[in-house]
């Protein structure tokens, strides 16, 4: 057994910085266990405090032309886009009998009187227009506004309000649905699904780990490292509380990453430890080492992962900018543990860490004859396993963005049963409506535009103050109180099976009228057209950041501007898979009734962009894990082959397990039961497991066989050795 009394201070006067510091924390080591400890301590402290100070977030486009439409109606007259709707059912009889139009209406006016509600509406209320009325006659809606941002709404005033209205009484069924409502209920569910996988990940973690390094305190550390990264990052996320609001769905990210990270950052520490003591290092120069190799590796993954999250600062969307801020605090979090904690742990228990038995390590074992077949035939090989990943990533030609709506819910959800009730009985969706605001129509002018708006296909009804209007025709008298005041507005009401095709296009439609007069189109599919063009239209600016970002990080690394476009390139193909994957399963619903979802035939860009940002840090990860042993190995001798042989076989391994059980990690989440989360779960699988095993295993090898020389460009051959 190699000597486990550390050294003297005298090497750390000597060697590259990170070395350097490797003997500090292990001369230190009591030190900065303490401070580590008294740090977890606060930072949890301070973690819950974050934890319950997170936003509920909306899928809006500040300052887009919806925004600006929903503001002029609040300030010029007085109302706005329905924030919750209550389904009313008739226990006998329908909505139109004499005492339910009595209980209605008295309903209707108690919501009301509600604290925090500023209008309420309902069929009885409003003329019994039969946008209102279920096609059976069983049903009718009360509309709600509530103003406010989504906290005010969703946790200020629905929590009273909701169970307050729908206890009903003998003669009505009271029932609560609308967009507030649904994504109300899916912020508790997305955390009990975090939680429940969680405590699945932890035990399946430890005996991976176990099955891996052999040695139960090998395998608990990194656990614990992970646990560190999410204390960590939590307290920094409080930190940021004070300027910034951060959504509830971060704090999921935070656990996901947390977790994943630490693991992997630990391992790669602890493999070096290892391999340092098996050269026959000391304990104090097997944990510099140990920092000086895999600690730099470690640092530069962290970077890459930061950096590629960092990129969503750029979206004017306080949602995708949560998980940029998450991202990057457990990224700290999990550096900290894995550079500076772990390291002064090594240095007093990490006999522990070591293998009972020292296996005689083989040059040319599995990965090293594997990297040696493939770059016997880089072109077949490598041709070969890109088709495959092309035919996986296949499916993404057929992509289809739309946005998410109650469907994210399972099916057992209250709001969802509401809205499938709404959706199968009711004719037209008015409180989905297209609102089009204007500062000083006429009435004659209105009446023309309102008759020809109500021609559109997937349009039900238009109501405006001359008139309700439907096949251009006039079917109903104008409300001037509602529609009159500074200026006019109308109220586009899209039929149910308009809205649930694809209300983006039927607000493009509504908008491509010439209007007689200068309008802003607002409500809700207009949200929906403005908030998913915003994302959209941002995706180039998105990927050009990404990859400008990542390709600095690897130079720096590499010094090689032919490596990093490499990996940029491979990443493409693995993210490929990825969202090959999201459309084959979620948008098209195949494998949805194993997996429990109900596909809606699109997908809503803002989860795919937050899975793009992190899968591609993540895979940029292990790019960096595995580059940095072929280029020490390639610095020792400068012979590309012989290191990428030597470098896959010394990385493959450990890349391999922490891609399994990071892998692992978010596969867990496929078992939740808010789409959202399910999506990231399997889709952040997929690409973790194609990367550190396809792309790292063969298309690396075979690549870098193909390049020779120029792999280094314009570096050269290095005339400094690693050690």
């Amino acid at each position: 057994m190699v000597t486990t009394r550390a050294r003297s201070a005298r090497p750390a006067t000597k060697g590259p910085p990170l070395r350097r510091l490797g003997f500090v924390l292990v001369r230190r080591r009591r030190l900065v266990l303490a401070l580590a400890l008294a740090l977890l301590i606060g930072a949890g402290v301070l973690a819950a405090g974050a934890a319950s100070g997170l936003s509920l977030a909306r899928f809006e486009a500040p300052g887009s032309e919806s925004d600006r439409a929903q503001a002029e109606l609040e300030k010029r007259f007085g109302t706005g886009s329905p924030d919750m709707i209550f389904l009313v059912t008739a226990r006998s009889g329908t909505v139109d009998d004499p005492a339910i139009e009595a209980a209605g209406r008295e309903l209707t006016e108690r919501v009301g009187r509600h604290e925090g509600v500023a209008e309420s509406a309902s069929y009885w209320t409003r003329g019994k227009p039969a946008t209102l009325r279920s096609e059976d006659g069983r049903h009718a809606l009360i509309v709600v506004r509530i103003p406010g941002d989504a906290d005010h709404v969703r946790a200020g005033v629905l929590p009273a309000l909701v169970p307050e209205i729908t206890r009903g009484d003998d003669l009505l069924q009271v029932r609560a649905g609308g967009g507030e409502e649904v994504f109300r209920e899916a912020v508790p569910l997305a955390r009990q699904d975090f939680v429940r996988a969680e405590l699945v990940v932890f035990p399946l973690a430890f005996v991976l780990l176990w099955l891996y390094q052999r040695r139960a305190m090998a395998a608990l550390v990194p656990i614990l490292a992970g646990v560190y990264a999410m204390v960590i990052g939590l307290a920094l996320l409080g930190g940021v509380l004070l300027y910034a609001e951060i959504s509830t769905f971060a704090l999921n990210l935070t656990l996901a990453m947390g977790l994943g990270l630490g693991i992997d950052y630990c391992l790669f520490v602890i493999q070096r430890f290892r391999e340092e003591t098996r050269r026959g290092a000391d304990r104090a120069a097997a944990v510099a080492g140990a920092v000086e190799h895999a600690g730099r590796t470690v640092l530069f993954s962290g970077l890459t992962v930061a950096s590629s999250l960092a990129v969503l600062f750029a979206l004017p969307f306080d949602f995708l900018r949560s998980f940029a801020y998450a991202g990057i605090a457990v990224v700290l979090g999990g550096l900290v543990a894995a550079v500076i904690v772990l390291p002064a742990v090594l240095a007093t228990i990490g006999g522990t860490m070591l293998p009972k038995h020292h296996r005689l390590e083989r040059a040319d074992g599995f990965w090293h004859g594997l990297a040696t077949r493939v770059m016997r035939r880089p072109l077949l090989t490598g041709g070969l396993a890109t088709v495959l990943l092309l035919v996986l990533a296949s499916p993404f030609l057929g992509l289809r963005f739309g946005v998410a709506d109650d469907r994210v819910l399972p099916p057992e959800a209250a709001s969802r049963q509401t809205q499938e009730v709404i959706r199968q009985t009711f004719p037209a969706e008015e409180t989905d409506a297209i609102q089009l605001v204007s500062r000083d129509a006429a009435t004659g002018d209105v009446s023309g535009y309102a008759a020809g708006l109500s021609r559109l296909p997937g349009v039900a009804q238009v109501d405006s103050a001359a008139g309700s209007y439907a096949g251009g025709a006039r079917v109903g008298d104008g409300d001037p109180a509602r529609f009159q005041g500074q200026g006019t507005w109308l109220s586009v009401v899209p039929s149910a099976a308009a809205l649930a095709d694809d209300p983006v296009r039927l607000a493009e439609t509504v908008r491509a009228v010439p209007p007689p007069f200068e309008v802003l189109v607002g409500g809700y599919p207009a949200e929906l057209s403005d908030y998913r063009s915003s994302v959209v239209d941002r995706l180039p600016l998105l990927l050009a950041l990404m990859l400008g970002v990542t390709f600095a990080v690897l130079f720096l690394m590499t010094r090689s501007v032919v490596i990093p476009i490499k990996a940029t390139l491979l990443n493409a193909l693995s993210l490929g898979v990825m969202f090959g994957a999201l459309v084959w399963i979620f948008q098209d619903g195949n494998l949805s009734g194993l997996l429990g979802f109900t596909p809606t035939g699109t997908l809503d860009p803002s989860i795919p962009i937050l899975m793009l940002c992190v899968a591609y840090g993540l895979s940029m990860d292990y790019e960096v894990f595995l580059l940095s042993r072929i280029k020490e190995e390639y610095d020792r001798t400068g012979d590309t082959e012989s290191a990428v042989a030597t470098g896959l076989q010394s990385g493959a391994p450990l890349i391999t397990a922490a891609g399994g059980i990071l892998a692992l990690t978010f596969a867990a989440y496929a078992t939740a039961s808010v789409t959202f989360v399910q999506m990231l779960g399997v889709g952040m699988a997929v690409a973790v497991l194609v990367d550190a095993t396809v792309i790292r295993a063969v298309l690396v090898p075979s690549l870098m066989r193909l390049a020779g020389p120029l792999n280094w460009w314009p570096r050269g051959r290095a005339t400094t050795s690693a050690r």
